[in-house]
């Protein structure tokens, strides 16, 4: 497995915020099995179960807040790290219309301070801050959204996220500027920007698969909201690979690799939500829902695709398994979870990095 990035994160020391989370969690598991030294910041444990909590990995944790700059600052130099994943945040759009401030000071503020704390600690080799498909402002387009597209958002998450994307783009103009790299500063900052990653592990709030396996775990109905929204999913070890593969490049000093880069599902025209109960019901026969026709339901983007053409051509990154694929894989992860009480992480891992063809 340590040959996956050139070996390049062998013995790395890594930091990473979020690492409680969804993607942090799984990110923190490849990263230990490739050798890396990973420090992990997080605020909370934010859902029980938790996989981060199930996957009992032996890494060093501090739980503190991004928006604490003092102990963020103090951690981040203590720590030393060759390369630091951004991924703490407020994820849910609809707890954004809940609660606004908290998500506009976390995802813009956090960021800020995440960078400002790797600028003033120095030695920080590579930064990777992680963004969403939802940074752009949602036109409507249907050739998928590349990284030129104007940034925006109609929800506080959206908008929240297209700042992020400012400040990341403003603190590598200024501060880490790509003329000046090796003579003024060694670091090298990129974002990355994937929407709706599914997995197992994931018990996140009006999500819609968490949703759908909480209810069936419980013999419970899930009410749909949007039955005919388009999404791209994707499994969540597609886009952490390309922050990975980021990160190879940026820690061997690449400059070329630090701007910002979309990572898509292999079928970039997505599938609709209906289509995603259908293939979960197929998997796992304890899956009920009932679509909801309330019409006051908050704004949501209804079609979100991204271009990734730059990451095909320039990383030669590209998706390994198809939505249905994905669907099915993670629906099966919580039905070994549920029927079972096996945590099947590492074997999907596994599974994933032998269609990689290691």
């Amino acid at each position: 497995m340590q040959k996956l990035f050139g070996g390049v994160y062998k013995n790395k020391k890594v930091f990473i915020t979020g690492h409680t989370g969804f993607k942090g969690s799984w990110l923190s598991l490849w990263l230990t099995k490739l050798g890396a030294q990973i420090t992990g910041y997080a605020v909370d444990i934010p859902t029980k179960p938790n996989h981060f909590n199930l996957l009992n990995l032996d890494i060093e944790t501090i739980m503190a807040d991004v928006l604490d700059k003092q102990k963020l600052a103090l951690s981040i130099k203590k720590c030393k790290p060759d390369i630091v994943f951004h991924l703490a945040a407020q994820p849910i759009v609809r707890r954004s219309y809940e609660e606004p401030i908290e998500t506009l000071e976390t995802n813009i503020m956090g960021t800020a301070n995440v960078l400002e704390s790797c600028r003033m600690a120095g030695g920080v080799k590579a930064i990777v801050i992680i963004t969403t498909d939802k940074c752009y402002q949602d036109t409507g387009v249907k050739r998928g959204y590349k990284e030129s597209d104007r940034l925006g958002g109609s929800d506080p998450y959206s908008a929240s996220k297209a700042c992020a994307e400012l400040i990341v783009s403003s603190y590598r103009n200024s501060f880490f500027n790509l003329d000046k790299f090796g003579k003024e500063h060694e670091t090298l900052l990129a974002s990355a920007r994937a929407g709706n990653v599914i997995g197992g592990g994931d018990w996140a709030k009006d999500r819609l698969i968490p949703d759908l396996v909480r209810a069936a775990s419980q013999h419970k109905l899930t009410l749909i909201r949007f039955p005919n929204a388009v999404r791209p999913w994707q499994y969540v070890l597609e886009p952490l690979r390309g922050y990975l593969q980021l990160g190879e490049k940026m820690l061997l000093g690449k400059k070329e690799f630090a701007d910002c880069w979309n990572f898509g599902p292999k079928n970039a025209s997505g599938l609709a939500v209906k289509d995603v109960l259908k293939i979960a019901k197929d998997s796992w026969g304890d899956v009920e829902y009932k679509i909801q026709t309330d019409k006051t339901n908050p704004h949501e983007a209804n079609f979100l695709v991204l271009n990734s053409s730059k990451a095909k051509l320039l990383l030669k990154w590209q998706g390994v398994w198809e939505s249905k694929t994905a669907i099915k894989k993670t629906i099966l992860w919580y039905k070994s979870y549920y029927e079972e009480g096996k945590v099947v992480s590492g074997e999907s891992l596994d599974e994933y990095q032998k269609a990689l063809g290691y």
